[in-house]
């Protein structure tokens, strides 16, 4: 009988042979390519010099590293060690450096890494950390600190039981939290969404991604994942997708990509940069897999991607929306591959009161709801109240999983970990019901804003309001404050000063129209000045205490 199966046993099985590799594009866009004989070769030389700075198993590394290969290599060298990586957030821009010093002194002082890898570009920041408490022993240039001939190196024994890595949450709602990872947990949540009952890999699949390394869905689906299950990669820097959206489906279409993820700002964001002129240079017939997670899908958004995208090859049946967390690893629920996409039209009253009824599509002032699927085998999904009781079949409640992919805990936070797990069940956080068998998320329990009794989804109101000319996609915040013992609706939304007046109105009438609310306030802000997480989470309840303090920047 085989030893169970981590992540460096992984790599020593990984199939040998012409493209069975890793693909790193460059800011520059040259292409570089590591088979995975290369790529095992060089974890274990990086491994030998992490572990001759006097780092041991169990030990943690901060990494901060923009560059795609850097991060990937060093990542992997600290696994085969037995050293545990803590990703973060690298920094694309300046903007609020002290804000991110700050949050990025809280992860290497929470994780207690020893040691910090960056590159020359955010060196400078990260020295800045050790004026906010930090105390790393080393901070290393990783374009550096593995060059010459590699020392000797002790092979430490890896369990699955071992920390693989530690992922710290986005801190949407909270200061950031270091996830626990275990080898054990990465290749059971692996197996479940590339395997069979998810994905279902073939050999000829081929990844591509431009998602962030150091976020679970860039991490472990087209990283970590792809390694335990053996899929080649294309890997893009995210601010090359940023800056030229259309390099995403251009990448797709010149390695023949098969699968690929992104979150639904995405898709609504390429399908409005790539003009009918350029779809000609587009090949994506060979895409088998869309998946779309990690915020609320817009029904909306993924039909006029592919109507657009149509005359390029692509095919609805590719999409797959899905839901997890980084709780539970990455995903929790998976829609069947291959399988058109299934949206459930209720009718807004009755969600007001936590019911999901049914209604024709097409009702005036019905909600559609995108479904995420099923959970995987081996893992457990409800729908729960507030006291912890399952709830029936179209009741709205917190959504709570258990199985091999959940997370043991949150290192050293014994009392985050205990509200978290809750008789072996993972408390998400999130509102969601069940139909036929298939999960539909609503939002997040702390943002649901409660007026006169009627529950709102502030996701909603806030994909409403985004469709007013002027205002700024992806970048309208719902929540709600008490005045005089009352809840009342606040609506936030970064849009230019000369639309500013005439938004405040639209956004009023819209609201009212189409939920039945009038606003105490239309905040109408100045582009870029929402707070999101660093992986472009909406940050509700920082804009809410920004809003009550005086402090939210907005037009005049």
């Amino acid at each position: 009988m085989s030893d169970p199966l981590t992540l460096v046993s992984a790599m020593a099985r990984l199939r040998r042979g012409p493209g069975r590799g890793f693909t790193f594009v460059g800011r520059d866009r040259q292409e570089r390519y590591f088979p995975y004989e290369a790529l095992e070769a060089e974890a274990w030389r990086r491994a030998a010099f992490i572990q001759a700075l006097g780092l041991q198993k169990g030990d943690r590394a901060a990494l901060v590293l923009a560059e795609p290969d850097e991060f990937v290599l060093t990542f992997l060298g600290c696994v085969v060690a037995g050293v545990v990586p803590v990703p973060i957030y690298p920094r694309a821009s300046f903007k609020n450096a002290a804000g991110y010093v700050d949050i990025l002194a809280h992860i290497i002082t929470t994780s207690g890494a020893r040691a910090v890898f960056c590159l020359e570009g955010n060196r400078e920041l990260v020295e800045q950390t050790r004026e906010h408490g930090a105390s790393p022993e080393h901070i290393l240039d990783a374009a550096k600190a593995f060059e010459g001939e590699a020392p000797a190196f002790t092979t430490p024994k890896i369990a699955p039981d071992d920390l693989c890595f530690l992922q710290f949450t986005s801190g949407s709602t909270s200061k950031p939290k270091g996830v626990m990872v275990t080898h054990a947990n990465l290749v059971a949540n692996a197996t479940a969404f590339l395997g069979p009952h998810g994905l279902d890999r073939n050999d000829d699949d081929r990844g591509v991604s431009w998602l962030p390394l150091f976020h679970d869905m860039g991490l472990i689906g087209f990283v970590l994942g792809t390694l335990v299950m053996d899929i080649p990669v294309v890997l893009l820097p995210t601010e090359t997708f940023a800056r030229s959206p259309g390099l995403w489906l251009e990448t797709i279409t010149k390695h023949r990509g098969t699968i690929t993820y992104a979150p639904n700002f995405a898709y609504q964001l390429v399908t409005r940069r790539v003009k009918p002129a350029q779809l000609a240079e587009l090949d994506l017939s060979t895409l088998r897999v869309a998946g779309s997670g990690a915020e609320p899908i817009r029904p909306a958004t993924l039909r006029e991607f592919a109507a657009h995208f149509a005359p390029a090859g692509f095919r609805s049946s590719a999409f797959l929306p899905s839901y997890g967390m980084a709780e539970s690893t990455l995903a929790i629920t998976f829609h069947p591959v291959g399988t058109e996409i299934v949206v459930d039209t209720v009718d807004q009253a009755a969600m007001k009161a936590g019911r999901a009824e049914p209604v024709a599509p097409g009702t005036p002032g019905a909600l559609e709801v995108m479904s995420c699927g099923r959970p995987f085998p081996a893992h457990e999904l409800a729908i729960v109240d507030d006291e912890g009781r399952p709830l029936g079949e179209r009741l709205v409640g917190q959504v709570v999983s258990r199985g091999p992919s959940v997370t043991p805990g949150y290192f050293e936070n014994h009392e985050a970990t205990t509200e978290a797990l809750k008789d072996g069940w993972l408390q998400t956080g999130d509102l969601g019901y069940l139909a036929d068998g298939n999960l539909y998320i609503c939002g997040r329990v702390k943002d649901l804003i409660i007026i006169r009794g009627a529950n709102h989804y502030p996701q909603d109101i806030e994909w409403a309001v985004s469709d007013l000319e002027g205002v700024r996609r992806g970048n309208v915040f719902a929540f709600s404050v008490m005045r005089d013992g009352t809840e009342e609706l606040v609506i936030a939304a970064e849009a230019n000063r000369g639309d500013a007046e005439r938004l405040r109105e639209e956004i009023a009438r819209k609201t009212q129209q189409e939920f039945g609310l009038t606003p105490m306030r239309v905040a109408i802000c100045p582009v870029g000045t929402l707070p999101k997480t660093s992986s472009g989470k909406a940050q509700r309840r920082k804009t809410k205490l920004l809003f009550e303090d005086g402090e939210l920047e907005e037009h005049g």
